[in-house]
């Protein structure tokens, strides 16, 4: 999925949830659901060579940025000039950060060739969930039906 979805997702669970000791754990099984969507992202060829690491890295940096928007623009946030830090604690923000965990624990892998010894476990359970295809509009249809369901249950 893309970070959008997964961001979304989590910022939805979050402040529908509120207690980060109960949403986390569903916000992490949800992008393990997600993944198992047959769906398209930023990523998706970057494992068989159709898409290179320099290209799959400017395309995710570009999915993150529009993430962090879609989900502000979802799920407000208010942003204090004297504590400007404190919109880190809200539930959006953590909610999204969490959403995206999985694929940030990946990211030393794909982009750098690096994958310490405690994280390939990890990466190989992500594996065994993630389901990307090639075709984009196929791909993309069920991740806008799930931003469609978050927008009219928010």
């Amino acid at each position: 999925m893309l970070s959008i979805s997964h961001a979304a997702t989590g910022a939805f669970i979050a402040v529908k949830i509120g207690n980060p000791l109960l949403a986390v754990p569903l916000i992490l099984a949800s992008h393990y659901v997600e993944d198992a969507v047959p769906h398209w992202d930023a990523g998706t060829g970057l494992s068989k060579g159709k898409k290179t690491p320099k290209a799959a890295f400017r395309d995710e940096i570009i999915d993150i940025i529009v993430a962090g928007i879609i989900v502000l623009i979802l799920f407000p946030v208010h942003i204090s000039l004297t504590s400007p830090l404190t919109a880190l604690l809200a539930a959006p923000v953590w909610g999204a950060f969490f959403g995206l965990l999985p694929d940030f624990l990946e990211a030393p892998r794909n982009f750098l060739k690096y994958e310490p010894r405690w994280l390939r476990p990890i990466n190989k359970f992500h594996g065994r969930f993630h389901h990307s295809i090639p075709n984009v509009w196929a791909g993309l249809a069920p991740q806008v039906l799930l931003l469609s369901l978050i927008w009219a249950f928010r």
